[in-house]
């Protein structure tokens, strides 16, 4: 078997290749630490024997330097972090991931051990795919990347179908696969690929009572969030701040102000000048703009912000470039904007931006995890926890509200695999993000009820030993976390909403709320330091106590000293983009240029005429995603062209998210030159 790996960003600062026998390892850098020729990449051990390219960022770097000079009289031969990979698994051999913090993805060969090694970052923040072509393994930072050394994609339609894409290793395209976080891919002496896991999230036993005071874990939290933020400050090029009107950005940029303010310097010397801030803005009436809020932010502050205003037409303008970017669809509009917003940052001349991702995930943000807090008490923390009576018509309350956002059915779609990940309602919930797709029907199963369902996708993603410790030992919404984090932070928020957009523009994005120190550390906190009840008075008649919840608890009180009030106070809005638009507006007539029947049928897995709408998940019906009976009687019986129409002329958000998503498809066959997908009676043909 021969190796081929490209570690690229789109925008190449320098291209270099290194050819070793059958392995070749290619590298477009982008240079943030060491600017100089000794920083360039493929990066090579003393003896020329171990080789490798490197995508991120590695941080602690001054410790981990002297260490492996100290212990291993290594000869560095620059400044770049990148080197720190050599350095370490000289000392530590494979085990010198371990070894490792920061975000990263990358290839190392060791040329007289014959081993080759193909390694992601814990959370995923670094794409990294893999394939097998005549005997070759091709490994990329991007799928696109696999095209210039021969591979040919064709449509993974049972991916599609089932939604695993959304979940797990698969991804769109037949027999590419992503590397997992926390995992690495072993060839030895030419062979077989292995991949073996290197890390994993862990929660407390939640039969343990919690020892530790609230101020102490609260101060925890503190002091590692500021270490993280600390670390992601260094870089030989200009480093700002991505702010939103949350508590997540906010907090980044209050901290990155409050270590400026005690000599912590941020970027080179006299590059970065002042602190700056960059967010972007929607329609003010559209409810979903919180540039007004992030404006507020940063003048408390006294640092400069820049606003990229993303109006209809800058959507449209858009879509096509951001969908290629993401390599997959998404049922949200939003993965545009962050891919503008990193236009802006490059055109202000920063390389470098720290972001709030992965907080949510970490800290229990988002409404979908409350039912599953609420399933059992927290015995580990002596906190005044709710009486069973309240606890009990609580969790019903959260239960039923969720069940009609989402339209979610009373039965579980698979029982086995809902008991498996701890009767937790939070993958069902997830499986509902993408809107089911008219599929042809001969790609659908003869029997739904045995077909595996998404919540199967989610069961086959996690390992034996943590579903058993999902079922018995972990409280809900610590399965919840586990779950989300597992699954849809990288394959969906990390990649459309992350890397793929910065790294579009030349632009590194650095997650401080990621840094497994810090996560670690907030994994072990109870439940009740994640989502706080707050009991009221009776309410109104005295049929009982009014009960509020207050998400990512811990983290504001954490982060209290360097955010507004209004921040510390402000509840969860998740980043979306609007999802109504003018009919004949621009994204309107976007939609019926790119949707056509002749585009559609293109796909091959795809009806024209919706006969039935399934995909993409548990085979959900089309509709009320907020509620109300949107969707539902609208889709069977029409084209694709009419639910354009119907999209925009009646504001159906449901249908609008089918829309840009099939539209999406279109786009990414197109631009991959996508072979159509022959369909016969029995399934794929060809």
């Amino acid at each position: 078997m021969r190796w081929s790996s490209t570690i690229n960003a789109v925008v190449t600062e320098t291209t270099d290749l290194a050819d070793i026998l059958n392995t070749a390892l290619g590298h477009n850098r982008l240079s943030i630490n060491d600017l100089t020729p000794a920083g360039h990449q493929p990066l090579h051990n003393e003896k020329q024997t171990v080789h490798a390219v490197v995508n991120g960022e590695i941080y602690d770097y001054d410790r981990l330097r002297t260490e492996m000079v100290e212990k291993e009289d290594y000869q560095f031969q620059g400044r770049s972090d990148c080197e720190l990979v050599l350095a370490l698994y000289q000392c530590y051999g494979t085990a010198f991931v371990s070894h490792l913090r920061g975000e990263f993805a990358l290839c190392l060969y060791d040329a007289e051990r014959e081993l080759f090694l193909a390694v992601r970052d814990r959370y995923g923040i670094k794409p990294l795919f893999w394939t097998v072509l005549d005997r070759e393994l091709l490994v990329a930072a991007e799928m696109k990347a696999l095209r210039p050394l021969g591979w040919e994609p064709e449509w993974n339609v049972k991916a599609i179908v089932d939604g695993s894409f959304q979940i797990g290793q698969t991804t769109i395209f037949k027999d590419v696969q992503k590397v997992q976080p926390g995992h690495m891919l072993i060839s030895r002496h030419f062979g077989p690929v292995q991949e073996q896991q290197y890390w994993d999230m862990e929660f407390p036993n939640k039969m343990i009572r919690e020892i530790r005071s609230e101020t102490e874990m609260i101060e925890g939290v503190r002091s590692r969030l500021l270490d993280a933020i600390r670390l992601r400050l260094r870089a030989d090029v200009k480093v700002g701040i991505a702010l939103s009107g949350g508590i997540d950005s906010s907090a980044v940029a209050g901290m990155v102000n409050h270590l400026l303010r005690q000599g912590e310097k941020i970027g080179g010397d006299a590059i970065t000048e002042r602190l700056s801030c960059f967010g972007i803005a929607f329609d003010e009436d559209s409810g979903f703009d919180e540039s007004a809020t992030a404006n507020r932010t940063a003048k408390y502050l006294g640092v400069k912000f820049h606003k990229k205003y993303m109006d209809e037409q800058a959507l449209a303008d858009y879509f096509d470039d951001a969908t290629w970017v993401c390599e997959q669809p998404n049922p949200d509009l939003n993965f545009i904007g962050l891919y503008a917003l990193s236009d802006l940052v490059r055109e202000q001349g920063f390389r470098v931006i720290l972001n709030g991702q992965g907080s949510d995930e970490i800290f229990a943000g988002y409404n979908i995890f409350l039912a599953d807090y609420l399933r059992e008490p927290d015995t580990a923390f002596p906190v005044p926890n709710l009486p069973p009576n309240i606890l009990a018509a609580e969790a019903k309350k959260a239960h039923a509200a969720l069940r009609t956002q989402f339209s979610i059915p009373s039965a579980p779609a698979s029982p086995l695999a809902y008991r498996l990940l701890g009767s937790t309602l939070a993958p069902t919930l997830m499986t509902r993000a993408f809107p089911s797709l008219p599929i042809h029907p001969s790609l659908l199963p003869p029997h739904p009820t045995k077909h595996p369902t998404a919540q199967n996708a989610y069961v086959e993603a996690i390992s034996p030993p943590i579903l058993y410790q999902m079922s018995s030992q972990w409280q809900p919404l610590h399965t919840a976390l586990y779950t989300f984090t597992k699954t849809h932070l990288d394959n969906l928020i990390l990649s459309n909403l992350g890397d793929r957009g910065e790294m579009a523009h030349s632009i590194e994005g650095r997650t401080p709320f990621l840094d497994h120190h810090l996560t670690q550390y907030v994994n072990g906190l109870p439940p009740s330091m994640k989502i706080r009840a707050m009991v009221g008075e009776s309410t109104e008649g005295g049929m009982g106590e009014e009960v509020q919840y207050v998400e990512k608890y811990v983290l504001r009180e954490a982060v209290r000293p360097f955010v507004t009030n209004e921040i510390y106070a402000k509840r969860k809005h998740p980043y979306s983009a609007p999802l109504r638009y003018p009919v004949n507006g621009p994204l309107h007539r976007l939609m019926k240029r790119v949707v056509t029947r002749e585009n559609v049928e293109g796909l091959g897995f795809l009806l024209w005429k919706c006969e039935s709408v399934n995909g993409g998940g548990d085979g959900k019906e089309l509709g009320r995603g907020d509620g109300r009976e949107e969707g539902v009687g609208v889709v069977e019986g029409r084209t694709l062209g009419e639910l354009v129409d119907i999209a925009f002329t009646e504001g159906d958000k449901e249908v609008f998210k089918l829309v840009i998503c099939v539209a999406q498809w279109v786009v990414l066959g197109k631009r991959f030159g996508v072979r159509k997908t022959v369909v016969g009676e029995k399934g794929v043909v060809a």
